[in-house]
């Protein structure tokens, strides 16, 4: 074999291998599955679409001149490199809903390259590879064709070469059909979230205005991180007996991830109608009935020290009277019970959403060095977490407080799966463990005497939205019937939200499922 026609030959393999590398998610996803499910008109599209962009970043690859060859690879390094690391861990592609979650839990990414170390370092390594790959290509195949021809020196050729490794792009962002691969889609997904619409005001609250006497002048729900039931159970529950809360069991999280959680939570869900053109950016919330009755409207946050999370998007946060980011430190949750228990112990009337700190992975970030062995386990660790962050919360909490006057809900957003080498929660497949929350309520006598007095099963977190309209006065049946039962019954309907719990595009579907069976049991 001639010696030019060897080195393209082992170029264009170098090529294939490095592109594999990058775009091994997206290939299977797109292409083999679909074959797979003998949907062969969608795999030949998405076979096409990858293959003229391979043909595009190859063509520049050879073509462009040294420095744009550099611009080239280190852009195509970067987007890789999310989306290599994005499937190590999750074993999943990037979308905009992905990616606009990816944006909304960056505030986790060094607790996440902790935990992950692995599947980083394999994702990193792999990238690293096919760029090397991609310039050992560049090589052959330049030291292949004429060193002073046309096609490698001259401006036209270059000014061709880099139209046609940007031109995909710009096609896809028409709507083209097919997989955007991994060396372009982050930029594109980039701009999508640039250029997305503002979002859309919420609704006005349209149910009859309550009844104040029927009001419950404090109402707070706090809601724990990565709190799973049968930690709670086993560490903290026990100690509340003195409290009498009324306990709910092993409730149904509303997601196996933060954001859709508490976005679900805030907007309420009428579980029997939602579907995948649900907006709940355009509810009411619960900012909007809470104002209605008469309540000032607090969100603290224990988690951040800046903007809101939890796509706290910018309509709803206008509804809230004060927002606190009061992240501190390992005793962030004693701080906010702390917190808690002077509000409670004033007169005037008012809604919190507390979020707390929690125990979200890393665990050993959670409890104070050498509380316990590093190599116990992930469920020493988890418990350990636990047990110090709900160390002396309730007992200060409820210190001294008129508990005729106050209705408190405690849960978390999800439960986790505490086992070694998975996702603990958010998982692509999620366990049922990672549903599984406590679900608690702390109500004044008069109030509780409607509600099981024992642990019992079939409840959900989309009734605590109902239930809290019950307490500010709203008639309890219209409640019901916008949203799910109160919580003096079983739920409606079992209802979880994926990472695209908003649309962001006209069209766009929401990832919402519904079952009548229990999530948890």
């Amino acid at each position: 074999m001639p010696r030019p026609i060897f080195h393209c030959l082992l170029g264009f393999i170098f090529f294939c291998i490095g592109y594999l590398l990058i775009n091994q998610h997206i290939l299977v996803q797109s292409i083999l599955y679909r074959a797979a499910a003998n949907d062969y008109h969608s795999a030949s599209i998405a076979f096409a679409a990858m293959a003229l962009q391979a043909a595009a970043l190859l063509t520049g690859l050879i073509v462009l001149s040294k420095w744009f060859f550099w611009m080239v690879l280190i852009l195509t390094g970067l987007s890789a490199a999310v989306n290599v690391i994005f499937g190590q861990i999750l074993h999943d592609t990037i979308d905009l809903a992905k990616f606009d979650w990816l944006l909304s839990e960056t505030r986790h990414a060094g607790n996440a390259a902790g935990k992950f170390i692995t599947p980083v370092a394999t994702g990193l390594a792999k990238t690293v590879l096919a760029c090397g790959l991609f310039i050992a290509c560049r090589k052959l195949f330049r030291a292949a064709l004429p060193k002073q021809g046309p096609l490698l020196n001259s401006g036209p050729a270059v000014i061709c070469a880099l139209l046609l490794v940007t031109l995909p792009s710009f096609v896809f962002g028409l709507g083209a059909p097919g997989a955007m691969a991994a060396e372009r889609n982050i930029y594109n997904f980039a701009y999508e979230k640039l250029t997305i619409p503002p979002p859309p005001q919420r609704r006005a609250v349209s149910i009859a205005a309550p009844d104040a006497s029927r009001a419950i002048e404090k109402i707070v729900w706090i809601v724990d991180e990565s709190v799973g039931y049968d930690a709670f159970a086993k560490l903290v529950r026990p100690e509340l007996a003195s409290f009498t809360p009324i306990d709910f069991g092993k409730a149904a999280a509303l997601a196996n991830c933060s954001a859709p959680a508490h976005v679900a939570l805030r907007s309420g869900v009428d579980v029997i109608n939602v579907d995948g053109d649900t907006d709940l950016r355009q509810t009411p919330s619960i900012w909007g009935y809470a104002s209605k009755a008469g309540y000032k409207t607090t969100l603290i946050d224990g988690q951040v020290s800046g903007p809101p999370q939890n796509l706290l998007l910018a309509p709803e946060a206008g509804k809230i009277d004060d927002i606190q980011a009061v992240a501190s430190g390992i005793q962030t949750d004693l701080a906010i019970a702390k917190d808690l228990n002077a509000r409670l112990r004033t007169d005037d009337k008012e809604f919190v959403y507390a979020v707390l700190r929690g125990v979200h992975f890393q665990y050993s970030d959670h409890y104070p060095d050498g509380s316990v062995d590093q190599n116990g386990g992930l469920s020493a660790q988890y418990e350990a977490a636990i047990a110090y962050s709900k160390q002396a919360f309730f007992p200060t909490l409820l210190a001294d407080i008129d508990r005729e006057k106050v209705a408190i809900i405690y849960t978390s957003d999800h439960g986790q799966n505490v086992q070694q080498g998975v996702m603990p929660h958010c998982s692509t497949h999620p366990d049922k463990a990672e549903f599984a929350v406590p679900l608690l309520a702390f109500l004044p006598s008069a109030v509780a005497e409607g509600f099981p007095q024992k642990s019992e099963s079939g409840y959900s977190a989309s009734q605590i939205f109902p239930s809290t309209l019950a307490w500010m006065g709203y008639d309890e049946s219209m409640a019901i019937d916008a949203y799910d039962n109160t919580l003096k019954q079983p739920t409606k309907k079992f209802v979880w939200f994926g990472r695209a719990v908003i649309p962001l595009r006209v069209g766009d579907k929401i990832a919402v499922r519904g079952s009548e069976e229990s999530l948890v049991d």
